[in-house]
């Protein structure tokens, strides 16, 4: 299971809307807001994929400026990444193979210009091998 803190940004004037239609939405759990339109909610989901179609609810909620997740944490995903690095060798396979082109290398560092959708199906597939 993930969860994720998001900061939701709105104008003041549409404060206590947004605040109301985030309670109501029924992807989130509201938390707390102050009168400079910050308010603070968290998701749950089963991977991150699930994660982004919440947020991209909530992004689509009338006067909501920003929706940025600020951290996340995942006990079950955290476990099964941490046994693969702890029994994978420190030099990655692919760095040992002669035949492998550098064309052929998926860079999965960038995320700002990614497919995020993209991103996590692959990411959730491979268990960040």
């Amino acid at each position: 299971m993930n969860v994720s803190s998001i900061v939701v940004q709105t104008l003041p004037k549409f404060l206590d809307e947004v605040v109301q239609a985030l309670k109501d939405c029924e992807v989130c759990d509201y938390h707390l807001h102050d009168e400079k339109g910050r308010v603070i909610i968290t998701i749950e989901g089963e991977g991150v994929a699930e994660e982004l179609d919440k947020l991209r609810v909530i992004e689509a909620i009338p006067h909501v400026i920003a929706a940025d997740m600020q951290m996340a944490y995942s006990e079950d995903e955290l476990d099964a990444h941490m046994e693969v690095i702890n029994n994978a060798d420190v030099v990655p396979k692919m760095l040992h193979d002669d035949t492998l082109l550098p064309k052929d290398i998926i860079y999965n560092g960038d995320l700002k210009k990614k497919d995020l959708y993209g991103f996590a199906k692959t990411f959730d597939a491979t268990k960040g091998k």
